[in-house]
Formats: C-alpha cells, structure tokens, sequence
C-alpha cells in the first residue's frame, strides 16, 4: 500500500494533532484519508475549519475503526482510560499501526491495555512542527515490522525531521533535549527581549532582534556541517564584545543550568510513566 492510500486516525485533535495534520495535508496527503476524533465541538469545529475534507467526529471508534495508523494524541493521564474504553467498544483493522505521543507512557503498558498485540510506536514530536520544523524521536522494538515502522515514519515526517532511536529509554532524554526544548530557546529569546528594553531598545525592536537573531542561529546551525562549538568560536573574537558576553555566561555556570534542566525534564518524563 502506497502511503497516501493509507487512512490515518487521530485521537485527540490539540495543538500536536494539528500539526500532524496539517504537515500531511502539505505533503499531499488526501484530507479524505485522515479520520480525528475529539471530544470537544469547539476542537472539532478547528479540526474542520483546517480542511473541510477532513473527516471530524466526537467517537473515539470512528477513527480507531478505520485506520491503517492510528495516533493517540491524548495526554498521558488519560491514555489508560481511552485505550481500555477503545478495547470495549472499537474493532480495530489488524494490522493496524498504533503511534503514541504521550510522554512517559511505555510500550509495556500499552501493551497491557491493548489486546492482540498491535504493532506500537512511540513518538515524541515537539511544537516547531506547527510551523514544518518539528524534531521527532521515534522508537518501536524488533516486534514491530519495518512496514509499520515505515508508515509511522510518514506521519512523522511531515512535520519536519525524525530520528529513530535504539532503545526506549532514549524517549526520555529526547523529551528532556527536543520534547522541551523549544521551551528552552524560547526563554532565552525572552531574556534577550527584556534585557535589550531594561537596556533601551524599544520593545518591537527588542523582539525582532531576539527572535532574528534565534531564526538565524539555527538555520545556521542547520545548514552548516560544523559543530555549534566550532560556529560559536567563529564569532568569538579575541578580546570582542562576544567574547565578553560569553564569559559572563560561563561565568554564570550555563552549562550546568542547562544539564540540571534536562536532568528535570528527563526524571519528570519517568514520573508521568510511572503514575500512569
């Protein structure tokens, strides 16, 4: 089956399911081929409003019942109660791919929660895919076949880069690194915001100059085959102004602010999968 033949089901139509969405229909997926069920109308009426091809419903069954891959787009809390509900009531296709993007549930407990061993792949997107830049980690063990691995892959990479990972446990340190992470630069755009107007920029000027100034560190970072070391010594100057800020960064101990973060988002991942 080619790809875009496939029928893709979403359950839960929030902000990552969206842009899931909208990076297939980009990528030339049929609208006609991806099924979203949601329980809330105004979320359903959004989901419409994207495509009018899209097929929009309030049953968690519509989707689980028609699809070759089926996202569960819902929050970790609640990803027990809506694969036990779907157990009782859906007839899911066999074969049928099952993809979760909560953070911290793990394959043995959805395979506790699902009967006939459907093939899972765990996913951790991050919100950049709204915009065609997402980074998402992807994780599925031998059981899984490479079709299905394949077809999550597609899913996935229509909102921006995927990484495979080796072994499960790397699901938490990429939530900590790219889940989070754009959190992370964020603040910093923040900061470099409120500083530059605390300092006399004003504050349209402040922003535009953070947030460029972010667009193209990255893009730059991207596109280039350095390290981000080796581009940061680029623009260091001996004796400069970036040499000055840097050492008042090192100085204030960036590096382990940034490892402590991680260390949190990381062991917080673990939490929600142990309390689910």
């Amino acid at each position: 089956m080619q790809h875009k033949q496939a029928t893709l089901g979403f359950i839960g139509g929030g902000n990552m399911a969206q842009a899931i969405i909208r990076g297939l229909l980009r990528s030339g997926h049929p609208a006609a081929g991806i099924v979203i069920a949601d329980p809330a109308a105004a979320q359903r009426d959004a989901l419409q409003a994207i495509d009018a091809g899209l097929q929009v419903s309030g049953d968690n069954t519509v989707p689980a019942n028609r699809s070759d891959l089926l996202v569960l787009a819902v929050k970790p809390h609640q990803m027990q109660s809506v694969v036990q509900a779907l157990e009782v009531t859906a007839k899911r296709p066999a074969g049928q791919v099952v993809v979760s993007i909560a953070a911290g549930i793990t394959l043995q407990a959805l395979r506790q929660w699902f009967s006939g061993a459907p093939a899972l792949v765990r996913v951790m997107p991050n919100t950049p895919a709204l915009v065609g830049a997402g980074m998402a980690g992807l994780y599925a063990d031998s059981k899984v076949p490479q079709e299905a691995r394949d077809l999550a892959g597609y899913a996935l990479a229509a909102t921006g880069q995927t990484l495979w990972l080796d072994a499960e446990s790397d699901i938490d340190l990429v939530t900590a690194v790219s889940g989070s992470g754009p959190a992370y630069f964020f603040l910093v755009m923040e900061a470099l915001q409120q500083a530059g107007t605390e300092l006399g920029l004003g504050a349209d000027a402040a922003r535009l100059l953070a947030v460029q100034t972010a667009l193209g560190a990255g893009r730059l970072a991207a596109e280039s085959a350095e390290e981000p070391a080796t581009l940061r010594a680029r623009v260091t100057s001996p004796g400069g102004t970036t040499e000055a800020a840097i050492a008042a960064l090192e100085a204030g101990g960036i590096r382990g602010i940034f490892r402590t973060a991680l260390l949190a988002a990381r062991d917080r991942s673990r939490e929600l999968g142990d309390s689910a």
